[in-house]
């Protein structure tokens, strides 16, 4: 008979972000969960967050907390660089000292989107946008600081809480008679639910004290499509519940042209943490119809 693992004191950073509120939801009977928002844990002052953390004394920290305004991140650099690269080294310091991990969520858009491969961990980035290098700076910073700590990068979030490509999909599908939709960026849509079953597992896996290599792994949903076929997807299960749906046209990214560069390429090869791990991520159509038979 095995003891019963520790209850743990988790500090999760951000509280109305879709990964964290799947967080709030995936890990409600692992431990104590504290879940501080931007009023208490500002990740723009990225110093003032060593107070926090060293009163709290924590067991794990969750950093799902983050700048995504990938647009405007163009015109505010320096906000989300504090933000996305100042505040994610200042975590690894502060649990370095406790000698505890750190999980912290990263990106697809640290690559450029060349060629046609699935990313792995070793390849070098290269981002197009403020956001990816943001991004990339608190990648970089973690893994300064060392210690024990995992950097998951992921792409194409969506739930059913917050500003994302699903809710957003369904309202003007149902609104339109005709939609446009990229169709040459490739990628997995990751629902954050997958993101927070997979933490759930990694901190399981953490708790039975068998050795397991930190450092950056990709997690996002298996399998791969495009901005199209994922609003192709969604309209689908509008038509089946009886609702109007708009007809849906591809277009180039070239004619849909936003301040901030996407990857045309995010396909992200997520064997490593299969193998290192044992955490194996759903096809991406299997989670979309988990998340949609929640929606009420």
């Amino acid at each position: 008979m095995t003891a019963p693992r520790k209850p743990l004191h988790i500090l999760i950073s951000g509280q109305y972000g879709q990964v964290s509120q799947a967080l709030q939801h995936s890990l409600k009977d692992i431990g104590r969960l504290t879940v501080l928002g931007r009023d208490q844990f500002d990740l723009s002052h990225p110093q003032s967050l060593r107070a926090t953390v060293r009163e709290l004394k924590p067991d794990l920290i969750i950093n799902p907390a983050a700048y995504t305004a990938v647009d405007q991140a163009e015109s505010e650099p320096k906000l989300a660089l504090a933000i996305n690269g100042v505040s994610p080294g200042v975590l690894a310091e502060e649990a370095a000292t406790l000698g505890i991990p750190l999980i912290h969520y990263s990106t697809d858009y640290v690559f450029d989107g060349t060629g046609d491969a699935p990313w792995k961990e070793s390849d070098a980035p290269r981002p197009l946008s403020v956001y990816g290098s943001s991004k990339l700076a608190g990648e970089r910073a973690i893994t300064t600081v060392g210690g024990q700590h995992l950097i998951l990068r992921t792409s194409w979030v969506y739930s059913l809480t917050g500003r994302n490509f699903l809710l957003t999909l369904q309202r003007l599908l149902q609104e339109r008679e005709k939609m446009t939709v990229v169709a040459d960026q490739i990628g997995a849509p990751t629902w954050a639910g997958t993101i927070a079953g997979s933490t759930r597992q990694l901190i399981e896996r953490w708790q039975e004290g068998e050795a397991h290599p930190w450092g950056v792994y990709h997690l996002t949903a298996e399998g791969e499509t495009s901005w199209f076929g994922f609003a192709q997807a969604i309209g689908q299960h509008l038509i089946r519940q009886g609702k109007p749906c708009a007809a849906l046209e591809p277009i180039p990214s070239s004619a849909y042209p936003t301040p901030a560069a996407r990857p045309l390429n995010s396909r992200l090869d997520c064997s490593l943490l299969s193998d290192k791990w044992g955490v194996r991520q759903p096809a991406w159509h299997d989670a979309l119809s988990e998340c949609l038979a929640l929606q009420r």
